[in-house]
């Protein structure tokens, strides 16, 4: 884990460029305690230890399946998978799909022990947290561990999405759903580590899997909420996930900037989603 000193920094953004009804805005100061944040996230290495010390089952295992992108699929196993949500239908509902069988039976991750796992719920990550003695971020740490020490810019970087040429996440390119042209070298979910780290030291705080936060989703609660160590509204129906994803493309889904953030249900889960864990800091 990496400390990180906390302090007061600007939050969110309102250039225009995001969802309105995300709630992005207003730019904020709020200030922050101390705290460790998990350099990557939290990997199909860790995981499987949480797993064979508690016998913990997620709930993708017990629902039976969870989302997999289409591309990702095999074909035998695409031409049997009828449910797709409407709203999104290059999702297959994958039957046998979950951490350790990241795109159905046939899978597995013996070559992806250094990758993010996916395919945990909210549920899952609490459950992890509370066995490694640690907590999911509150969406204010994920923003400030996200920007790295830089203020008011729009990525992990800065400004520029690809300064010299050069990529600096793992999103999509080329044209959504259709065709990924592979420019920054990846289809699906990277390893922990494949793009450079920020100016914390952190990695991935922008695409690859979308990282669970400890905050229930409201687009307007921060208007005049606490603006020190806020933790979100005090109940509601959806978590805010935050970071953006190996999906994410700015044609649909520009939610890979640091002040992007988006929500799910606790206990959904899918191919593109993971965490981190932070702990308090003296």
């Amino acid at each position: 884990m990496v400390r990180l000193q906390g302090g007061a920094f600007f939050m969110g953004a309102d250039d225009g460029v995001g969802y309105p009804s995300d709630g992005e805005g207003p730019v904020r100061e709020v200030r922050l305690a101390p705290f460790h944040i998990d350099r990557t996230s939290v990997t199909n290495r860790r995981f499987e230890r949480f797993v064979k010390e508690t016998g913990h089952k997620t709930e993708a295992e017990r629902f039976g399946w969870s989302y997999v992108f289409f591309q990702l699929l095999a074909p035998e196993l695409l031409r049997k998978v009828k449910q797709h949500p409407r709203e999104a239908p290059w999702w297959c509902k994958a039957p046998g799909a979950y951490w350790r069988r990241p795109e159905g039976r046939a899978s597995n991750i013996r070559r992806r022990m250094d990758y993010p796992v996916i395919h945990v719920s909210w549920n899952d990550a609490m459950a992890y947290c509370a066995w490694a003695g640690k907590r999911l971020p509150t969406e204010a740490e994920y923003e400030y561990a996200a920007r790295g020490g830089l203020e008011r810019k729009r990525y992990p970087w800065g400004d520029e999405f690809k300064p010299n040429g050069r990529h600096y996440c793992n999103i999509w390119q080329g044209e959504f759903p259709k065709h990924n042209t592979l420019e920054d070298g990846h289809l699906g979910v990277a390893t922990a580590r494949s793009f450079p780290a920020n100016g914390f030291g952190l990695f991935h705080m922008a695409g690859n899997v979308w990282e669970w936060c400890w905050d229930w989703w409201s687009n307007a609660y921060h208007v005049d909420g606490p603006r020190e160590d806020p933790t979100g509204p005090p109940a509601g129906t959806e978590k805010v996930i935050r970071g953006g994803s190996c999906l994410c493309h700015d044609s649909y889904c520009n939610r890979y900037r640091v002040a992007a953030r988006t929500k799910n249900t606790p206990d959904s889960s899918s191919g593109n989603a993971g965490f981190r864990c932070v702990a308090d800091a003296p």
